[in-house]
């Protein structure tokens, strides 16, 4: 009885404390990379978007806490050739005036094993939404030389833009096309941890 009194006890004591509160990342863009390569004739052309932002709400301890929302501004897309990067933001591709913008808000965090993960959710690109799955990997956790408590992130995948709606192509007089199919994404991320709110003082 005195055993099971203290079972009861110590469950009650739990159930009171508050439950401990998710870490929330904010993205820091100028050590982020958010970039991207896809098949141009016989290579592989590489691009980069560089206006994005995001929070990461990390529960290391129960990851399906977790939660993520990116959200990325089609207009800075950058492949190095200020022609191509027009052709890009029009409506042959993301057509940046109608779709200003590219986004993920997770519904689902899996851990699969040690620092990595399955992130689930809803991605939005050219007005398409489609429900995607991320291999994300944690790199690791620590302390700036400014006090900030910094946090790493990456994932890479793959995703095909004609079921997003982005179908342009140029056939060659030898055969096939121009651009291929397939785009392969890479995803870099560090992050800073929000501070606590300060304490207001007492009325």
């Amino acid at each position: 009885m005195k055993k099971l009194l203290a079972a009861t006890a110590v469950a009650l004591v739990a159930a009171a404390l508050p439950a401990r509160a998710a870490d929330v990342f904010d993205v820091d863009k100028t050590h982020s990379e958010v970039s991207f390569k896809i098949t141009h004739l016989l290579g592989k052309v590489p691009g980069r978007f560089d206006d994005f932002k995001g929070v990461i709400s990390f529960d290391k301890a129960k990851p399906a806490n977790s939660s993520v929302e990116f959200t990325i501004q089609a207009t800075s897309i950058d492949t190095s050739n200020a022609d191509r990067d027009k052709h890009l933001r029009s409506p042959d591709f993301f057509d940046v005036e109608k779709f200003p913008e590219i986004t993920f808000k997770s519904t689902a965090v899996k851990a699969v094993s040690k620092d990595k993960y399955q992130v689930t959710g809803a991605f939005t690109l050219h007005g398409v939404t489609k429900t995607i799955t991320l291999p994300v990997a944690y790199l690791g956790e620590l302390k700036d030389p400014w006090g900030n408590t910094r946090a790493g992130f990456s994932t890479e995948t793959r995703i095909n833009r004609k079921d997003y709606g982005m179908v342009w192509n140029k056939s060659l007089d030898s055969g096939g096309v121009l651009l291929g199919d397939e785009v392969d994404i890479t995803i870099s991320l560090e992050t800073v941890k929000q501070k606590p709110a300060e304490a207001k003082p007492a009325q």
